[in-house]
Formats: C-alpha cells, structure tokens, sequence
C-alpha cells in the first residue's frame, strides 16, 4: 500500500472545502492498495456551451486526482509536490450523469512522480486519458 494506512475518504473530502473540487462537487469514492478514485457530475458547472462535459473539468478532475494521490505518499513535513505538467486526451463525449476518474502511480521518484489518470462514463466508456508530472520540493 502507497497510501497511509489510516487515511479516510472523509478526510480527503474535507481537504478540498471552499476550492474549485468542493464546487465541481468532485468527491473522492475509493481508496486503493495504489490507487484512487474520485466522481464529479456532468451539470451546468462542468458542460461546455454543445452540452458536452468540458475538457477542462476533466483536466480538473485529472490533477485532483494526480495532486492528492502524490502528496499521499510523501512525509508531509519534509515535502510537498506541485504540478509539473499535464496533458489529457479527450477520446468520447460525455452528455450526463457521473464521471468516474481513476489514479495509478507510472513513476514514484524522489524528486518527480508520474501519475496515470482515466476518466470513464457512467456507462464504463473510457472518455479522457490523462497523465501528470509532478515535482517533488523539499520544506525549507
């Protein structure tokens, strides 16, 4: 497990109160061995003018994921991370309901980690594929 052992999903909730996560309602779902999950809606605040759930929200929703499943796994006193780069590959539409994005670590380094990101529809549908670098900084 890459995560700390006694983390909860209420816990990670809570982090992103009174941000843009807490008003794209994204909510983190599961917490896995070496994975995370989080949804976010397909409303009003996510679509793009063509009704369609915007790339950007899923960019959003991509480096929710990637941020928070980095800062997990490193001492939070010694270290923080801060994006580094991020792309996304916008593969299907998607009109309504829930989108669930997924986190797997490509790289855990020491001073840069790569995340894999997946964003698929409610029906299972992969639509965006998305990785982000992070770096890796020490507290001074």
């Amino acid at each position: 497990m890459i995560f700390p052992p006694n983390l909860s999903l209420e816990e990670l909730n809570s982090w992103g109160k009174n941000t843009m996560t807490d008003f794209l309602e994204i909510k983190f779902t599961t917490i896995g061995n070496d994975f995370l999950e989080a949804t976010m809606p397909v409303s009003h605040k996510t679509k793009q003018p063509h009704g369609l759930l915007h790339g950007g929200a899923n960019v959003v929703l991509a480096e929710t994921l990637g941020s928070v499943a980095s800062m997990l796994t490193l001492d939070r006193e010694k270290q923080y991370c801060v994006g580094l780069e991020i792309n996304a590959n916008h593969l299907k539409p998607v009109k309504e309901g829930l989108v669930k994005g997924i986190t797997k670590p490509i790289h855990l380094g020491k001073k840069t980690q790569v995340w894999e990101i997946k964003i698929y529809s409610e029906k299972g549908a992969l639509s965006c594929i998305s990785r982000i670098t992070m770096a890796i900084m020490d507290r001074k």
